[in-house]
């Protein structure tokens, strides 16, 4: 039966769980970190439990990625993020420095709103829920609605093994009609104290918009160096494997590779060996009309499929059956360059520079058109090279021969292991780390006095510059003068 009044009904509901978490988030506030941990052990051992269930789930509703490769980030934020985060503290008092006599204590921020994106939808309710409860947060997820079953499922398993571990109820919740009102109030209600927004940049933009401190993540569209010092079949195998990796549904994940002329022919060769099918000019044009919609964002039917169905769907003739990347040459950057842009599927542009100076060029441009803050990849044995870009490149994680998906949530890499990867002020983030418990905690400072305004004067009249030094004299005679300027 179709619900009437959708929207209405799914404004109320965000209102109700709102308040239900608010008070699941005050007793929260009130638990030690021994109580915390427990109960985010619960959250890690529910979600690898369920993640082969939770990943067919997702497979199967949504039509995006490898069901296989989903079970690889159900555990992926399951266990390894609770590796990261287990012996972290996060409640009370965090450190003490006894010589400068301050204190710092971790306050939880109270109820998060997170959203969640239908490409990640099952691990990123995983990660969230127990990087939120880790600093005592209640949270309230918004779903995609093309991931709402899948979606409700993982908060279902998790929240009830968070309660049978002492979570009050109600601190892990979902909108079941999911509507863009509901999201809009999720985000703007009084109740909600963070957003942590993972999704498309319309939906980043709208999180900043709320009058809500907000964490947003947008798109990745990542380059990827393949310098001459490289081992170019190492380097061609860890593109290909990130950009097949649950069909290249993971942000970080490269969207274009960038050559020097000299290198042209030698990264073609070992692209062609390792199963890249690179088009001619006339499948480049074809692919591209389709990769991009009419209003310029990037077309849901590629995300997430294979080369053979996006093959099939925008009509391209002489694909061979077993291709594991479509690769179609560029150079041009920006709205009408579609292979420059973010493609969430196992497509690559590539782009064919002069020189090294000219690949930093165009990597900047690429990622300033979009992406900008979030990742780059290179593939070098040049310490020196490699420097020279990591100081120009705009992006947050910059990554050094390692594949880029799983090299940039930290799975291939000693980053922070994390689902949520800031972009910094460039692009338009809070933040340019990859998202743990310690974003999501305020700090309160604890400060003993340390000197007396006396203490202050000696000083200053001990400063002495080219001879001269200050006396409290005239430091008073400043001030007073000072004072009644203000006071008239």
């Amino acid at each position: 039966m179709e619900l009437k009044d959708k929207d209405l009904v799914s404004v109320q509901e965000t209102r109700n769980l709102l308040e239900q978490a608010k008070a699941a988030s005050k007793e929260l506030a009130r638990m030690d970190q021994q109580q915390i941990d427990r109960i985010v052990k619960a959250i890690s051992e529910a979600g690898a439990a369920h993640a082969t269930e939770l990943a067919k789930a997702a497979s199967e509703e949504t039509g995006f990625g490898i069901w296989q490769d989903k079970v690889i980030k159900n555990l992926f934020a399951a266990k390894v993020v609770y590796e990261a985060i287990k012996d972290e503290k996060t409640i009370g008092i965090l450190h003490e420095d006894r010589e400068r006599k301050t204190w710092d204590i971790g306050v939880p921020v109270g109820v998060i709103a997170g959203i969640v994106p239908s490409t990640n939808p099952t691990s990123t309710i995983i990660y969230k829920s127990m990087i939120a409860l880790k600093g005592g947060n209640a949270i309230v997820f918004s779903p995609h609605p093309g991931a709402k079953n899948c979606i409700l499922d993982a908060v279902r398993f998790v929240a009830e093994a968070a309660y049978q571990a002492g979570c009050p109820k109600g601190a892990i919740s979902a909108i079941s009609v999911p509507t863009m009102e509901a999201t809009q109030e999720l985000m703007r209600s009084d109740n909600t104290s963070l957003i942590l927004a993972t999704g498309g940049g319309a939906m980043v933009k709208s999180a900043y918009s709320s009058g809500t401190p907000a964490i947003g993540v947008g798109a990745g569209n990542g380059p990827a160096f393949i310098d001459k010092s490289a081992d170019v079949k190492a380097a061609v195998r860890r593109i290909l494997d990130s950009k097949t990796f649950d069909n290249g549904t993971i942000c970080a994940s490269e969207q274009s590779i960038i050559v020097e002329k000299s290198m042209e022919a030698k990264v073609l060769g070992e692209l062609n060996a390792q199963g890249a099918y690179i088009m001619d000019p006339e499948q480049t044009k074809k692919l591209g009309n389709f990769i991009l919609r009419a209003n310029g964002t990037m077309n849901p039917k590629i995300v997430g499929k294979s080369c053979a169905e996006i093959a099939r769907y925008a009509g391209l003739n002489g694909v061979p059956s077993q291709t594991k990347v479509l690769v179609g040459r560029e150079t041009k950057v920006g709205a009408g360059a579609p292979y420059s842009r973010e493609k969430l599927a196992p497509i690559l542009g590539l782009f064919v520079e002069e020189n090294v100076d000219g690949v930093l060029e165009r990597s900047i441009e690429i990622l300033h058109a979009e992406g900008a803050g979030h990742t780059f990849s290179m593939h070098a044995d040049d310490d020196a090279l490699v420097r020279k870009f990591a100081l120009q490149i705009p992006a947050s994680r910059f990554l050094v021969n390692t594949p880029g998906a799983l090299g940039g949530i930290g799975a291939t890499t000693n980053l922070f292991p994390a689902l949520t990867l800031g972009c910094g002020a460039v692009g338009g983030s809070s933040s340019s780390n990859n998202i743990g418990p310690l974003d999501l905690i305020n700090i309160k400072r604890v400060a003993f006095g340390t000197k007396e305004l006396a203490d202050i004067r000696g000083e200053s009249g001990n400063m002495s510059g080219d001879g001269c030094s200050i006396s409290p004299e005239l430091v008073d005679s400043i001030v007073e003068k000072i004072m009644k300027e203000l006071a008239s």
